[in-house]
């Protein structure tokens, strides 16, 4: 009888033993890395700003930077795309032209409509362009990135840089203008998820740039005076809302601040709500859309028929209520010849909806609507407030892909209002729909959570500004902020409706409104009861 191989049970146990420690091994890895991922950076930081400056008659000061956010895309690889859908599809024959030799191709993704569009070329630079102000002593600051949306943890260093560069500096604002011809700066439109295509090199360029506006900016500052001006938009040719109720932004609010006592331009305001996508979602170019032709015309003036004398200056577009959804996809803009209308998405459209904005904001500032500024005390009112999150985006943040920081299901973000002598800025975290702060949040029936209107009053009449603007992607980007009561994924759907509309599915939830909205209304009221409203 031959001898028993008594060897070969001890291998197996030995290799299960070892097997088990790997996957054991690799759990507690794994767990590590997610919660260091949770953790998110910067975690104990919090906002808790409230600042007022003394009332002095003079001292008001105005500065203004630009910086180019343009991405070189000779640094990029070429491509060619064989059935011109902007869309790169090796399957379909597209080819590309591989620069730096390492086998893979290496694009600049736009940021919005989907993942899979790379830049070709560029239509017009991109910017960072900031304004910063001084009264007392007091400085603060705001600067207006052409990027489709930056999250919170970006701006946090770039603060406390600041911060100690410049000790007078009481708060700064990084706010985007969301156009979706920029390259992705939230990691959610680079292609794929896995293995990545995001280039986080890019955005900390653009946050460095930021970073350096408001400095110069501030370095800039030189005494100033301001006229203001602001007027009923109406919709038609500007703006359409995709989504009932039918509720748009229809305050248009416009500033020039000259050197004290000169007509020289240091630089002009426009705020208004409407997403930067006139280009449409077939565009292969990088570019600020709307806003670039908006500023040009601001600062140059249009030559030929209808056209207007530019101010000079750096002209600063603060995106205002962009969510519901204010949208020029579907829209007839009319030339400002008079005789032309543009229909389809593309260059022409861009700009005559850029030109149109420009021409309403020049004969507001020199109508007889415009007035000088008088008040210039500075105030800032500033919180970390923490958004429940749920849906799309709640394992991405919880896995640290995008927003990094959870906290106990809740992510951080932050409300603020920041006052400039008679101009009043609402600094709101995301896309907020109009009628949260306007008016016009209803309870359709068919909605998820029926019952009475949360989202009330709206935030605009509790603002005490000659000019009251309300920025979005101020600080942060949390997505579409729908009024609870009009929350709709279930169904049956709102308004007749054959399925659930978009928005929720960029939304953090149908809690997180009420939140923005209730911390918004905390910091207005707080406002008020520490500095007189600067109305006439």
């Amino acid at each position: 009888m031959a001898p028993q191989d008594r060897s070969r049970p001890r291998r197996w146990r030995t290799f299960l033993k070892g097997l088990v420690a790997v996957v054991v091994l690799v759990a507690v890895v794994a767990a590590v890395w997610v919660r260091g991922r949770m953790q998110g950076p910067h975690r104990e930081y919090r906002a808790d700003i409230e600042f007022v400056s003394e009332p002095t008659p003079e001292g008001f000061e105005v500065g203004v930077s630009a910086r180019d956010i343009t991405p070189d895309l000779s640094k990029f690889d070429s491509w060619k795309d064989v059935d011109r859908d902007s869309r790169f599809r090796p399957d379909k024959g597209d080819t590309y032209e591989d620069r730096n030799g390492n086998g893979d191709f290496d694009f600049v993704w736009l940021g919005g409509f989907n993942i899979n569009r790379p830049a070709q070329g560029v239509n017009d630079p991109l910017w960072a362009r900031a304004l910063a102000f001084r009264q007392g002593g007091a400085v603060v600051a705001v600067v207006s990135v052409d990027s489709i949306g930056l999250t919170h943890e970006r701006f946090i260093e770039p603060r406390q840089e600041l911060a100690r560069e410049f000790p007078q500096l009481k708060h700064v604002v990084f706010t985007s203008t969301h156009t979706h011809n920029a390259p992705d700066t939230m990691g959610i439109w680079s292609y794929r998820p896995i293995p990545s295509k995001f280039n986080h090199e890019y955005v900390q360029f653009v946050v460095r740039q930021a970073k350096e506006a408001v400095a110069e900016a501030i370095r800039g500052l030189r005494p100033a005076e301001a006229t203001l001006a602001t007027a009923d938009l109406p919709p038609a040719g500007f703006v359409r809302d995709s989504r009932q109720p039918i509720v748009t932004d229809r305050v248009l609010s416009t500033a020039r601040f000259t050197a004290a006592g000169t007509e020289e331009t240091i630089a002009t305001l426009v705020s208004w709500g409407n997403h930067p996508e006139a280009m449409g979602g077939d565009n292969p170019l990088v570019s600020s859309d709307f806003p670039h032709y908006l500023r040009e015309a601001m600062e140059r003036g249009l030559e030929g028929e209808a056209g207007m004398k530019g101010f000079g200056g750096t002209c600063v577009f603060l995106q205002g209520p962009v969510g519901g959804l204010m949208t020029p996809l579907g829209l007839e803009v009319p030339d400002r010849n008079g005789r032309d209308v543009h229909r389809t998405n593309g260059v022409g459209k861009t700009r005559a909806l850029g030109e149109n904005l420009a021409l309403r904001c020049a004969n507001l500032l020199r109508s007889p609507a415009a007035r000088p500024m008088k008040d210039h005390r500075l105030a800032v009112i500033a919180k970390s407030v923490f958004a429940p999150i749920e849906g799309t985006f709640k394992v991405p943040i919880m896995l640290g892909l995008i927003h990094p920081g959870w906290y106990d299901g809740k992510a951080r973000t932050e409300v603020g209002v920041l006052r400039v002598g008679e101009i009043v800025l609402l600094t709101i975290p995301g896309e907020i729909y109009p009628e949260i702060v306007d008016g016009g949040v209803e309870t359709p029936e068919g909605g998820d959570f029926p019952g009475p209107a949360v989202e009330v009053p709206p935030l605009r009449q509790e603002m005490p500004g000659a000019l009251n603007l309300v920025l979005n992607l101020a600080n942060d980007e949390i997505g579409y902020i729908v009024p609870r009561t009009q929350w709709d994924t279930q169904p049956p759907f709102t308004y007749g409706r054959k399925d659930a509309p978009y928005g929720e599915e960029n939304s953090g939830g149908p809690d997180v409104a009420q939140v923005i909205h209730r911390e918004s209304l905390s910091v207005l009221r707080r406002l008020k009861e520490r500095v007189p409203s600067p109305r006439p």
